[in-house]
């Protein structure tokens, strides 16, 4: 992994280099300079201070391609999921529950992870791309949904239920899942909004993005007098469009149900410019993280009564496919073990 003096940032088109400081409070960045933020879904916060910042290409650097991919649910494990989850509603427990999977892999023998970020910035781009070099952590995110966005007061979350190959592919149950998290959302932006301003401008859009389409809502508020981004994160985290709905319960359930910690997948990944109080998370979905000698991808579905168990499955392999492909070696994406 790199030192201090290679450590950088790449996100929206801007390189940051030149660290700084790394801390794990959340306060700093309501403080000054510019930071690169990653947030496990299990709440630890990194956040990396750095102080040259500019418009830059993409860095380049050698991945020479992951493969002998392994899952940590495997298909049978992931419809036994899928069926508790279907039952836990049934029972009153929760109406909709987010189930996910990670994949873990060796480091290739060339693991930069610069040239991982390079390369999904070509074969899959998405608008909150960001690649993160830190001592003992690489991210390289081809997010396409933001968790938070930030300028001064105003606030956007733009969660993304319902996804397809085609718009053919979304299904009444996608639609009625998009509506409870949205109304996730706004309960939770609620909390720390000026009261009345939180509105809902999109709802159950379409957006096409490489290999699939989505279905994406806005929600916006105003944030209360006194209230910042540890106020935010503390009421909105993780992400409501990963988690479920009511989101407490969800959480409870899905501890039970995944065998091993999330990461930085589903958690958040971004920037955040304390000088100008603007800011954009990711959720942190479409996302590679490098640390103790292992690359590691995440993949999920939304599950509600309507859910189809293997349908789900489905689901979390077409999420899959064209990351993984980007990652593998040659760009194949070959040596996934999904026994």
């Amino acid at each position: 992994m790199s030192d201090m003096k290679d450590a950088f940032a790449h996100v929206g088109g801007v390189l940051a280099t030149g660290l700084a400081e790394v801390t794990g409070d959340p306060a700093a960045l309501d403080s000054r300079g510019w930071w690169a933020v990653v947030v496990t879904y299990e709440g630890e916060v990194t956040c990396a201070r750095f102080t040259e910042v500019r418009r830059a290409p993409h860095p380049t650097g050698r991945w020479s391609g992951a493969a002998g991919w392994s899952s940590s649910l495997n298909e049978a494990g992931y419809v036994a999921g899928v069926r508790r989850i279907r039952a836990e509603i049934a029972d009153g427990v929760v109406y909709q529950a987010n189930l996910c999977r990670v994949l873990s892999a060796p480091l290739p023998r060339e693991h930069d992870i610069a040239g991982l970020g390079a390369r999904l910035a070509v074969g899959n781009p998405a608008p909150y791309a960001m690649t993160l070099r830190l001592p003992g952590l690489g991210v390289a995110s081809a997010s396409p949904e933001l968790y938070l966005s930030r300028a001064g007061e105003v606030v956007e979350s733009r969660p993304i239920k319902g996804t397809g190959r085609t718009a053919a592919d979304l299904l009444p149950k996608d639609h009625a899942e998009n509506v409870m998290i949205v109304d996730l959302v706004r309960n939770d932006l609620g909390r720390v909004a000026v009261p009345g301003s939180v509105e809902v401008p999109a709802l159950c859009a379409l957006e096409e993005h490489p290999g699939l389409v989505h279905l994406v809502s806005t929600v916006r508020a105003r944030l209360a007098p006194g209230a910042g981004w540890p106020e935010l994160l503390a009421v909105t985290f993780p992400p409501g469009s990963v988690t479920g709905a009511p989101k407490s319960s969800a959480l409870a359930l899905l501890e039970e149900l995944e065998p091993v910690p999330r990461g930085p997948y589903c958690g958040a990944v971004g920037w955040v410019d304390a000088d100008s109080g603007r800011g954009a998370l990711a959720v942190g979905i479409r996302t590679f993280w490098t640390a103790d000698g292992l690359v590691r991808f995440g993949t999920g579905a939304g599950v509600t009564w309507g859910s189809d168990p293997h349908g789900e499955w489905r689901e979390t392999e077409l999420k899959a496919a064209r990351l993984l492909a980007v990652a593998g070696e040659g760009g194949n994406g070959e040596g996934l073990d999904q026994r």
